[in-house]
């Protein structure tokens, strides 16, 4: 861990701020007392996604103003919709992960009511019937969240996260399926 910074929050805000507009990260250091590699590392990867997304916007930008006037209309309302599908998905997979981690503890209470001397007479069956069922019911409500981290996962690499390895098909054991949902749920 490194000291702590000289500058303030505000202060490095103002910083990253000033060299968005192209001042000198030279110009900079002397002006608050903090060396000129101290910004080139603070800032140097913030500051090439920003000027790539702003470079990607204005590229878009020119290419929507090149489209008929009811072709740019149609482009907005399609982005519209594409990223209201993103944050349906996004909630679909929040509350599919919630309802699967819900079933699944149903599931374990149930295993803890089997009489673990006969678990097979026609009390323990019924229940381990129960269990299953819960069991695939969280597998299947789990679908959405495994499919968009499966979908994200190259996102969360670059991103230096490790994402979760989802099962590579759904399990019917319900003992096992516990297993593999218990680890997936303690990796994220």
């Amino acid at each position: 861990m490194g000291r702590p910074s000289k500058l303030t929050a505000t202060q490095w805000d103002q910083i990253g701020k000033r060299l968005l507009a192209g001042e000198k990260a030279r110009a900079l250091a002397r002006e608050f007392k903090v060396g000129e590699s101290t910004i080139r590392e603070r800032f140097s990867d913030v500051h090439g996604k920003v000027k790539t997304v702003a470079n990607q916007l204005v590229a878009a930008d020119a290419a929507l103003n090149d489209l008929p006037i009811s072709a740019q209309l149609s482009a907005i309302a399609l982005a519209q919709e594409l990223k209201a599908m993103s944050t349906h998905l996004a909630s679909a997979g929040k509350y599919g992960a919630a309802t699967a981690h819900r079933l699944a503890g149903m599931a374990h209470q149930r295993v803890a009511q089997i009489d673990t001397s006969k678990p097979l007479d026609d009390k323990g069956m019924e229940t381990l019937k129960g269990v299953a069922a819960l069991t695939r019911l969280a597998n299947d409500a789990s679908q959405i969240a495994v499919s968009l981290i499966a979908a994200n996962k190259d996102t969360m690499k670059k991103a230096g996260e490790t994402p979760p390895e989802p099962p590579a098909e759904l399990i019917n054991d319900p003992m096992e399926a516990a297993r593999v949902y218990q680890e997936l749920m303690a990796r994220t």
